[in-house]
């Protein structure tokens, strides 16, 4: 896949881990203690989905634009589709603008882009949202020196493009050195999915760190037929989530039971539990 989202935004990955992201944010809310959110790939954080890009794959035609009226929608999913929408409906945020939007003056986010020309337009992007810094950078490096953050709470989210053979490796061994030194924290950690096995083993890897509690959501929505092959369209993506706050999959489960018939006729998710502490 090509590392510029442009291609990718508002697709039907980018609502679960959205929805995730949102979700994560308003538990974390739910106590007055300030915290930091981390985006280690923070892209350009705002993408025009009538841009020449988008309009190739029109990925966005099977995510955020099938969300049109939603019944017996829930309270992440009006929260979510409210700062999805406040750019107006051709344009979708990143996760740096949906978290900068949920900010309280206590927070703060450090969105890190490794691509000069992404970071300055994330740097505009975000210029309104004083809580907000962008970090021009390699986002695992970065990730490991701002470990543990000075609040002790928080969330990181691991969102690479995986466009490098090495960075499902990159990116457990980035998630496995951030917990040994932040094990209390949140952790959001996006991957596709080509095969069951390698998804599979990847999780396991993963969690060889010995995370006491961990999540896994998958989306499928099934193999769409296209001439589009060049970008290497996907149809099947996890999340797995590190200290999943109480109630969070309650949130998930409820909003994806929503959103998932919505997405394609016979799409499918799954929310399991890898780890959890005490079982």
């Amino acid at each position: 896949m090509n590392y510029r989202h442009i291609y990718h935004a508002g697709n039907f990955a980018d609502v679960v881990k959205h929805l995730a992201l949102v979700s994560t944010i308003a538990h974390l809310q739910k106590k007055d203690k300030g915290f930091v959110v981390i985006d280690t790939h923070g892209g350009r954080g705002l993408y025009n989905l009538d841009s020449h890009e988008a309009s190739r794959t029109k990925e966005a035609e099977s995510g955020i634009a099938r969300l049109g009226n939603l019944p017996g929608e829930t309270p992440l999913i009006e929260e979510y589709l409210k700062l999805t929408r406040a750019f107006g409906n051709t344009r979708y945020p990143g996760s740096p603008l949906i978290a900068a939007q949920m900010l309280r003056e206590q927070d703060r986010l450090v969105a890190v882009e490794k691509h000069d020309e992404e970071a300055r337009e994330l740097s505009r992007v975000l210029k309104p949202f004083d809580r907000a810094r962008v970090v021009e950078g390699d986002g695992y490096e970065r990730l490991i020196a701002l470990m543990p953050p000075a609040e002790r709470r928080g969330l990181v989210l691991i969102d690479p493009p995986y466009e490098d053979p090495n960075e499902f490796l990159r990116a457990a061994k980035a998630l496995a050195d951030a917990y040994r030194r932040f094990a209390t924290g949140i952790y959001l950690l996006w991957f596709p999915i080509k095969s069951k096995a390698a998804a599979d083993a990847f999780c396991g890897e993963v969690l060889v760190a010995g995370m006491a509690k961990a999540l896994r959501i998958d989306i499928d929505i099934g193999a769409i037929e296209s001439k589009r092959t060049d970008f290497g369209r996907m149809h099947e993506a996890g999340l797995l989530v590190i200290n999943p706050p109480f109630g969070f999959d309650t949130d998930m489960e409820q909003a994806l039971a929503v959103v998932t018939p919505l997405l394609e006729k016979h799409a499918k998710y799954a929310v399991e539990w890898l780890a959890r502490e005490g079982s």
